[in-house]
């Protein structure tokens, strides 16, 4: 009998570790909030942590060395009893085939943070039911990552997980917190973040994602030349999608992660690709121009 509990332990233990999906670093700093409970918000952080790990999101059983590597931290700047307001920072990276480098892939604040805590209670989430404002941000987030990071290794490899995200941006439609729908924030929001990403007419952002990593990052460590001609012919899909509409909600938020990185990449390039690469990402990111120049500079 005592075998068979510590053997049931064991097969417990892989269980849980088989699925963790995400290696995700996860903070929340209360700072801002005079005379809060410290340790209401340690409590918080421990049980998103378990939300996050313990919690099966990916369709995939992923290998230790396959869990997606991502970070989620929440500022509070705001509290009415039990209700918070603040902001919460995503950011994903993903590792470059042969090498030790880890290329970011989204970097973004959500300044739109507000939900309802009360120490003791567990954090509730269902697929299409919008339970807690919290579990619903934690959830899209974690499948935007999920997709983001599919469509890196395969053309639309993330579909399934964009559908998940639009599952919680619909079931929270009727939520009083900001962010969720599509007469917020000037086109800039969860909404419309799902909205570009599904919106067929901007597909080619998908092709972006696949060619710039699958095809040219992880090319570079066989061949940098041939790398580096389809990491610009992705920047090129990006233009496009650019040239569709202006300022888009998806080309900045994918700009805002790659811009330094483009600039490291082509440094050492030829001349002629140079030229292009300035060229686009200044058509796709006026507002930055200046830092394109680095490109020209050794």
């Amino acid at each position: 009998m005592k075998k068979f509990g510590i053997l049931w332990m064991v097969l417990m233990m892989v269980f849980s570790l088989s699925a963790q999906d995400f290696q995700c670093q996860l903070s929340i700093n209360s700072t801002a909030i005079s005379g809060s409970n410290r340790n209401k918000f340690n409590t918080l952080q421990q049980e998103l942590y378990k939300f996050v790990n313990d919690r099966k999101w990916c369709q995939y059983t992923l290998k230790t060395n396959e869990r997606i590597e991502c970070a989620i931290m929440i500022v509070l700047t705001g509290a009415q009893g039990d209700t918070y307001t603040g902001d919460m920072t995503v950011q994903l990276q993903r590792p470059v085939f042969n090498t030790n480098y880890k290329s970011p892939v989204l970097n973004m604040k959500d300044n739109d943070i507000k939900f309802t805590y009360e120490e003791g209670t567990p954090l509730e989430y269902s697929e299409n039911q919008n339970l807690s404002n919290l579990t619903s941000l934690i959830a899209y987030y974690l499948n935007i990552f999920l997709g983001l990071d599919f469509d890196t290794f395969s053309l639309n490899g993330g579909d399934p997980y964009f559908s998940l995200a639009q599952g919680v941006v619909n079931a929270c439609q009727s939520a009083t917190e900001q962010g969720w729908k599509s007469y917020e924030n000037a086109q800039k929001n969860r909404y419309w973040l799902m909205e570009n990403l599904s919106n067929p007419t901007y597909s080619k952002i998908h092709d972006f994602l696949y060619k710039y990593h699958r095809l040219g990052l992880d090319m570079m460590s066989e061949s940098v030349d041939v790398g580096r001609a389809s990491i610009l012919d992705a920047i090129r899909d990006l233009q496009k999608v650019n040239s569709q509409k202006s300022n888009l909600y998806i080309v900045q938020v994918m700009v805002q992660a790659k811009a330094d990185e483009i600039v490291n990449i082509f440094k050492e390039a030829s001349t002629v690709e140079k030229t292009e690469v300035i060229r686009l990402m200044k058509q796709i990111d006026p507002a930055n121009s200046a830092k394109y120049n680095a490109i020209n500079q050794q």
